[in-house]
């Protein structure tokens, strides 16, 4: 699994570029395979993208492996605008989660970079890098700027943004203090080491200011304001301290400048250009960095060869169109910048982080295995690269359904799966042409003129003759969509079924229960939701099939859930819910969940599973320190057993309407082979979920039927 670091800031001009380079530095001599990814970056006022000077600086600068701008970035600061005003702020968290873990593949760490703070959105970024961070399961190395800031504020800051990253329940890793002015810099960082220590912050440490990285050099200046360079170019990495405008007599002019001033004048004062430079060389005069001219002058042929008469041109000479006063202002927006030709800033950097950041703090951090919830950006992603990862057949019998249509039509561009669709053909094809959906790979069989249609009721006759069930009869039945898909997969001609769309549950999964019956071992049908909440992915069972369960079949589902869970990449913690915590009530209903506690536990003592808890109890932590202090479930939870389908249907809907969660499912678990139901509400991303969870659900299946014929193998 590979490591991973959320390195965010609390506002713009942090001085993070030079932190990132000293952490990638540190931890690229110990870590084999480093990787660096920005998740938004900048775009020009034209719309098109421009290289990330971030990726550009650490792609020169550090020898990554694989350094190719185009992976090493999520999306857009155009793009997630247009999704955030389209109302898609998940959908946006999930294509950054999509082009993550598509860079991350052979990684062992990858340093994510949050946001800049300079898009449309930077109002409220702090809460956006949460988010991502929290999607990413990133743990989060917060920068804080300390520049012209007091103790105090910066105290309040990081008190502040660590309140918000545990709402968003992104883990603080550390904080590092940027930037910090040197003059006090010795107190402040004793200080606020020491109190943050108190209060529980990890401290990284901090970073004095330092001239060298605050100041542009002019090769930054030449490049934002795309002057032209006419002499000097050997100094562009001369430090701008500051500028000047010298539009009076060259005395004055003289005994306005100092050491590191950029000079702007207009292009035709010979008498600064000259005096300027005389000044230069002198031992009792200050030494400017460069000189400006503005207004698209040049100087006159004669000063242009006096000038390049000189052995040395002591300083670059510039020039740009614009006129003074604008010349000025855009000087003055000119931010300092670390760029691959900065050299001395870079080694800097470099020397600062080593000096003043307490590496082994960041180090163990990173190295910790942290425990934390399945976000809903991971879960979704690693469910469709799981489906993508070994392609299923999935039949999908209302196949005149738009949504359905609109759901394949993502699925086959994705080769998530192989899909059959039930229905007249030419409907299919009509419906699908209007809808702009080609499906040139996709399989259409109508039941009623299926070659197959014959074989298919011979084999339900004969499955369910103990039911006087005739082939006529039969032959009528597999006409009907549920039932002919139902028997594709039963004969191994698709791995699982997808409906419901337009069909009730029942008429999706009585097909099932007639003849695909349940896995060896297991007595029952019933399903989980998958709950996708903000910050994490819950399972609820059983809230569609089992009206009210028995001790013994609710210590089944609480069994069948953990597998479930487990097979989808959730650790199985299991709580049997009750109205009662522990011992504390009594009464039917709580023993009916005693019962199946103790069933549950001594089926399976190797799975973590509690009850009766109630709902509180078993997913907050405060709650469940002062109810059931010794539980390994409580406040924990990942699974959340209701004791009967009134409990649990109501529950998912009040928490899917309420917390506005996505609910998949109802996940149908207990057959010899996967089939689904969908709600007659079904958004598409609701079926382009659930048909990749049968997928996965039918690569199980295969497993488990290739264990079963080995384990009925004769021994050699």
């Amino acid at each position: 699994m590979t490591a991973n670091l959320y390195l965010a800031t609390t506002g713009p001009n942090s001085g993070k570029s030079a932190v990132i380079l000293g952490l990638l530095t540190m931890l690229s001599r110990v870590t084999p395979h480093c990787g660096y990814f920005r998740t938004i970056i900048h775009v020009g006022h034209s719309g098109e993208t421009i290289t990330d000077p971030g990726i550009h600086l650490i792609c020169s600068v550090l020898d990554l492996e694989e350094c190719h701008s185009g992976q090493m970035k999520g999306l857009s600061d155009k793009k997630v605008t247009e999704l955030i005003a389209a109302g898609r702020y998940n959908e946006m968290l999930g294509d950054i989660v999509s082009a993550y873990k598509n860079y991350e593949s052979g990684k062992d760490f990858v340093l994510i970079e949050g946001t800049n703070y300079e898009a449309a959105t930077s109002a409220f970024e702090f809460n956006m890098n949460a988010d991502i961070a929290r999607a990413l399961g990133a743990p989060v190395l917060l920068v804080v700027s300390g520049l012209d800031r007091t103790e105090e504020e910066i105290y309040e800051n990081i008190l502040i943004s660590k309140s918000l990253f545990d709402e968003a329940r992104s883990p603080l890793l550390g904080v590092i203090v940027n930037r910090v002015n040197k003059g006090t810099f010795p107190e402040i960082s004793i200080s606020l080491e020491n109190r943050l220590k108190k209060s529980g912050i990890p401290f990284a440490g901090a970073i004095p200011e330092e001239f060298i990285l605050a100041k542009p050099h002019l090769a930054e200046i030449v490049a934002i304001l795309g002057a032209e360079v006419l002499y000097g170019e050997n100094y562009l990495d001369n430090l701008v301290h500051d500028f000047r405008i010298a539009s009076m007599q060259v005395p004055t002019a003289l005994s306005w400048i100092s050491t590191g001033s950029l000079v702007i004048t207009a292009g035709d004062r010979a008498d600064i250009i000259l005096g300027l430079i005389a000044s230069h060389m002198s031992k009792k005069m200050p030494k400017i960095s460069g000189l400006l001219l503005s207004g698209g002058l040049r100087p006159t042929e004669i000063v242009d060869r006096a000038i390049k008469g000189l052995d040395n041109i002591p300083f670059p000479i510039l020039a740009v169109k614009t006129d003074t006063w604008e010349t000025a202002i855009n000087v003055s927006r000119v931010a300092s910048a670390i760029t691959p030709q900065s050299s001395r800033k870079i080694e800097t950097a470099r020397i600062l982080f080593d000096e003043y950041v307490k590496g082994d703090i960041i180090r163990a951090g990173i190295s910790k295995r942290r425990e934390g919830p399945v976000t809903p950006q991971l879960f979704l992603y690693n469910l469709l690269e799981r489906a993508r990862g070994d392609r299923k057949h999935i039949v999908m019998p209302e196949g005149n359904e738009d949504r359905i249509l609109q759901a394949v039509d993502a699925l086959m561009r994705r080769a998530v799966v192989k899909i059959t669709l039930l229905g007249e053909e030419e409907d299919i094809q009509n419906r699908a042409a209007k809808l702009s959906i080609a499906l040139d790979d996709v399989e259409i069989l109508n039941p009623a003129t299926s070659p197959k249609l014959d074989k298919y009721a011979e084999i339900y006759a004969e499955l369910r003759k103990h039911k006087a069930v005739m082939f006529a009869t039969a032959r009528e039945m597999m006409q009907d969509p549920s039932y002919f898909g139902t028997m594709m997969v039963y004969t191994g001609d698709a791995d699982g079924m997808v409906s419901g769309a337009i069909h009730t549950t029942a008429h999706t999964i009585r097909p099932a229960f007639e003849f695909i019956k349940t896995q060896p071992g297991i007595d029952l049908v019933s399903s989980v939701f998958f709950m996708c909440l903000s910050d994490r992915v819950l399972v609820y069972g059983d809230c569609a099939i089992v009206p009210d369960p028995t001790a013994k079949e609710l210590a089944q589902i609480a069994i069948t859930s953990a597998e479930t869970a487990a097979a989808f990449g959730i650790e199985p913690r299991v709580a049997m819910l009750s109205y009662s915590t522990g011992q504390s009530g009594s009464g039917t209903d709580v023993d009916k969940v005693k019962e199946a506690t103790r069933l549950a536990q001594e089926l399976r003592p190797d799975l973590a599973i509690d009850g009766p808890l109630q709902y509180d109890a078993a997913v907050d932590a405060g709650v469940a320190r002062t109810k059931r202090p010794d539980s390994i479930v409580a406040g924990r939870a990942t699974i959340f057993i209701f004791p009967d389908l009134n409990t649990g249907n109501n529950t998912y809907k009040a928490v899917q309407r309420s917390a506005n969660a996505i609910a998949i499912g109802p996940v149908l678990q207990g057959l010899n082979k996967p089939i689904n139901d969908l709600s007659r509400g079904c958004t598409v991303p609701d079926i382009i979920n659930t048909v990749a969870i049968t997928a996965v659900q039918a690569q199980v299946a295969a497993k488990r039927s290739i264990g079963r014929k080995n384990s009925d193998s004769p021994a050699l």
